[in-house]
C-alpha cells in the first residue's frame, strides 16, 4: 500500500484521523478499508440520524441534505449535514453499504455544539506528507487547543461505544476527526460509563439539494465531487477531445440540410469533467488536486474560446497560476480555493473566461432540479453562516438600435433552412464600409505611434549649456541630481514617413486555422490596398450573402489600386509563413522608409538586413503594448457577396 496511509491501532481499532469533508481523506478511507479490511465500520456521527443518513448514502452520488431544529425560542437553530461524495465519513458509510459492511454511528447527539475551526495546515499536504507526518505535525497544535465541554462528552460517549464494538468484532475500522483520535485512544484501555445522551431525535428531514446551491455551499467544489466520483471504481470511458462546440457557427452546407443541432451545454460540461478525471493520474492514485485545478483551467480556456474566438496565451495562463499560488500564500494555504481561483480568472483574462470557469467548476453532472423527495435550495450563510460575493459580466454591453441596450437581440434571423443561400447570388465580393473605416482609423493609429517610437529612439540628451532645445528631460535631470546639473532633450528629425502597417493576429504556422488569403485594392482615394488571411468565409453564414469571419493578420498599404496578388507572387516564396509574405509585401509596396510591424513576435533578424538593403526600416510593436479591447473588435470581418448587401448588412452584422 502507498506509504501516504497511516492507521493507529489500540486493540481491535484500527483508526483513521481525517479532515471532514476533504477530498484526500475520502481517498485515504477507500485505502484504508481496502488494507484493513474490517468486519465494522464505526463513524463519527450520532446513531440518532442513522435512518435518513442511510438514506441519503443510498441516494449518491446525488447531494442530499439532512435538516433538524435545535433549541427552544432564542436559542433555536437549524443545523445542516450536506451528504456529498468527497467527505470521508460519507465515503466510509458508502463503502459499508455497498460491500455490506455493519455499519456503526457512535457519536453522541448534543445540543447547541459550538462553532469553531482547528488552525491545520493545507489538506493538500497530506498528497505530498502522506497521513503521517501530517497527522504527527498536526498534534502538537490540537494538544495546545483546551478542548471544550462538548467535545469531552463526545469522546467520552465514542470511546464507550468503540468498547462495546470491540466485544463483537475483530477489526473495526474508526474514521474520525484529527482533534479526537489522540484522547479517545487514551481513554480506550479505561472501561467508560454509558453516556447520558439523546438516543432519538425527532423531525429529521431528508431533502434533495437544488443544483443551483450546489454550486454555491458544498464543502469542496461540485468538479472536485464529480471528479471524484467518476474516478471511484476507476478511470472513466474516454468521452472524446472535442465532440462539440459551444460557439454558435454554422457551416453553408450545413444551412442547406438545417442548421446542426446544438450539443447541450450539460452533455459537453459532462465531457469535460470526464476528460478531467481520466488525465489526473491512474486510477489506483490519490486525485491531485493541483492537476485537478489544471486541467480545469485548460478545459475553461477551450469553451472560452469556442464561444468567444479569443485565445488564453501562455502569459495569461502564467499570471493566472502565479496568482493563484500568491492569494493562496496569503491566506495560509498550499493551493487556492474556488473564490481565488475565479479572482485570478477575472483578473488575468477576463469576466467570459471566469465565467466559463465557474460553470465548470460548479457543475455536478448528475445533479438534477427535481427528485423523489423534497428539493431544497439553500445559500451559504443558511450552512456556513456567511459568503464573499462575485459577480461576472460576461457579455459586453452594446448600443441597441433604440433606447434599450437589447436591441441587438432582435437581428434577423433565418425563416427556414437555406434562406440565406438565396444571397449568394453574386460573383462580387466587397467589404463592409464602417469596418473599412475603422481598420482604416487604426492602421493611421498606428502609423503615429510608430513614428512617435521613431522619435523617441532618437532623442539625444545632454546638460544643459546655452540652449534649452526641446525641453528639460526631467527624468535624466532626477537621475543625476547629484552633479547639480540640468540636462535638456533634443528630439530629432526622423527622416522619411510611414508607408505600410502589417498587423499580425496569429502566425497560423500550420496553415489550417487561418486559410482564405485575399488582396483587395482600394475603392477610392483614402483607402489603402489591403491584403489578408482569415478563416473560411463558408464557416459561419450571418446573414444572406453575408459571411463572418476572423481575421490572421492583415496589410495596408497606401496609396491604393498599386498591389497585384500577394498569395501567388512568385518574390515571396521563400517566405515561411503568411505573415512574413505580408512583410515582404510591406518592404515591396511601401513608398515610404518605415513600415509598422505590429505582432506577437518580432520579424527575424534577415528581414531587418533585407529592408536595410531597400533602404528601409521595421518598427515593431509588441502585440501586447496594444489595447486587446480594441483588437478583439478589430478582427472581426464581414466579405459581402455583392454591393447590393451592403443596404442590409446592418440588419445581420453584430
Amino acid at each position: 500500500m502507498p506509504s501516504r496511509l497511516h492507521i493507529e491501532i489500540f486493540g481491535p481499532i484500527y483508526a483513521l484521523p481525517v479532515l471532514h469533508y476533504r477530498l484526500e481523506f475520502a481517498h485515504l478511507v477507500q485505502q484504508a478499508v481496502l488494507r484493513v479490511q474490517p468486519d465494522c465500520i464505526a463513524i463519527e456521527l450520532p446513531a440518532t440520524i442513522e435512518e435518513p443518513f442511510r438514506r441519503a448514502i443510498a441516494r449518491l452520488p446525488l447531494v442530499s441534505v439532512l435538516s433538524y431544529d435545535t433549541g427552544i425560542g432564542a436559542t433555536a437553530q437549524t443545523v445542516y449535514l450536506l451528504v456529498e461524495p468527497a467527505d470521508p465519513l460519507v465515503e466510509a458509510a458508502r463503502l459499508a453499504l455497498e460491500q455490506h459492511i455493519p455499519l456503526q454511528l457512535v457519536d453522541l447527539d448534543v445540543e447547541q455544539y459550538p462553532a469553531h475551526a482547528d488552525l491545520l495546515p493545507d489538506s493538500y499536504a497530506v498528497q505530498r506528507l502522506g497521513l503521517q507526518t501530517y497527522y504527527h505535525t498536526c498534534a502538537p497544535t490540537l494538544a495546545a487547543v483546551p478542548p471544550v465541554q462538548e467535545d469531552l462528552r463526545r469522546e467520552q460517549g465514542m470511546t464507550y461505544q468503540l468498547q462495546q464494538l470491540a466485544k463483537r468484532y475483530q477489526r473495526i475500522l474508526f474514521v474520525c476527526g484529527l482533534a479526537h483520535l489522540e484522547r479517545v485512544q487514551s481513554q480506550f484501555a479505561t472501561p467508560q460509563p454509558a453516556p447520558l445522551a439523546r438516543f432519538r431525535r425527532a423531525g429529521v428531514r431528508l431533502m434533495h439539494l437544488h443544483p443551483d446551491s450546489c454550486r454555491e455551499i458544498l464543502a469542496e467544489p461540485p468538479i472536485v465531487q464529480a471528479v471524484y466520483d467518476a474516478r471511484r471504481h476507476g478511470l472513466p470511458a474516454d468521452p472524446g477531445d472535442d465532440r462539440g462546440s459551444l460557439r454558435k457557427r454554422y457551416h453553408a452546407f450545413e444551412l442547406i440540410i438545417g442548421r446542426k443541432q446544438q450539443v447541450p451545454e450539460a452533455v459537453l460540461l459532462n465531457q469535460a469533467v470526464q476528460r478531467i478525471a481520466r488525465q489526473i493520474g491512474r486510477d489506483t492514485e490519490m486525485p491531485d488536486r493541483q492537476r485537478i485545478i489544471y486541467r480545469l483551467f485548460l478545459e475553461a480556456s477551450r469553451h472560452y474560446r469556442q464561444e468567444t474566438g479569443d485565445v488564453v496565451h501562455l502569459w495569461q495562463k502564467r499570471a493566472f497560476f502565479r496568482y493563484c499560488r500568491n492569494y493562496a500564500a496569503m491566506t495560509g494555504r498550499l493551493l487556492p480555493d474556488l473564490f481565488q481561483q475565479l479572482a485570478a480568472a477575472r483578473g488575468c483574462v477576463d469576466d467570459n473566461f471566469a465565467y466559463a470557469y465557474w460553470r465548470l467548476a460548479t457543475f455536478l453532472p448528475w445533479q438534477e432540479a427535481e427528485a423523489e423527495i423534497p428539493t431544497v435550495r439553500l445559500t451559504p450563510e443558511d450552512v456556513w453562516g456567511g459568503a464573499v460575493r462575485m459577480r461576472f459580466r460576461p457579455r459586453p454591453s452594446r448600443s441597441g438600435k433604440g433606447l434599450s441596450p437589447l436591441q441587438f437581440l432582435k437581428r434577423k434571423g433565418e425563416k427556414k433552412p437555406g434562406e440565406w443561400l438565396a444571397g449568394f447570388d453574386s460573383n462580387a465580393i466587397c467589404s463592409y464600409p464602417p469596418e473599412d473605416l475603422a481598420i482604416e482609423a487604426y492602421g493611421d493609429f498606428l502609423k503615429k505611434k510608430g513614428a512617435k517610437q521613431l522619435s523617441e529612439d532618437q532623442c539625444r540628451t545632454e546638460p544643459f549649456t546655452a540652449s534649452l532645445m526641446d525641453g528639460i528631460d526631467l527624468r535624466e535631470t532626477i537621475r543625476n541630481l547629484s552633479t547639480d546639473k540640468i540636462y535638456v532633450r533634443e528630439m530629432q528629425r526622423v527622416k522619411g514617413g510611414v508607408g505600410g502597417v502589417v498587423m499580425i493576429f496569429d502566425e497560423d504556422r500550420g496553415g489550417e486555422k487561418f486559410p482564405y488569403c485575399m488582396t483587395w485594392l482600394g475603392e477610392h482615394d483614402q483607402e489603402s490596398d489591403m491584403a489578408f488571411y482569415a478563416t473560411l468565409p463558408a464557416d459561419n453564414i450571418a446573414g444572406p450573402g453575408i459571411c463572418r469571419c476572423e481575421y490572421g493578420g492583415f496589410l495596408l498599404s497606401y496609396p491604393p489600386r498599386r498591389m497585384a496578388d500577394v498569395w501567388h507572387d512568385p518574390d515571396y516564396a521563400f517566405a515561411r509563413g503568411k505573415h512574413e509574405m505580408l512583410l515582404l509585401a510591406a518592404l515591396d509596396y511601401s513608398p515610404e522608409v518605415h513600415i509598422v510591424y505590429a505582432a506577437p513576435k518580432p520579424p527575424r533578424s534577415m528581414f531587418r538586413q533585407l529592408a536595410a538593403r531597400l533602404g528601409k526600416k521595421i518598427v515593431y510593436l509588441p502585440l501586447g503594448s496594444l489595447s486587446p479591447v480594441k483588437l478583439k473588435k478589430l478582427r472581426i470581418l464581414h466579405i459581402l457577396h455583392g454591393h447590393d448587401k451592403r443596404g442590409i448588412a446592418k440588419e445581420y452584422i453584430w
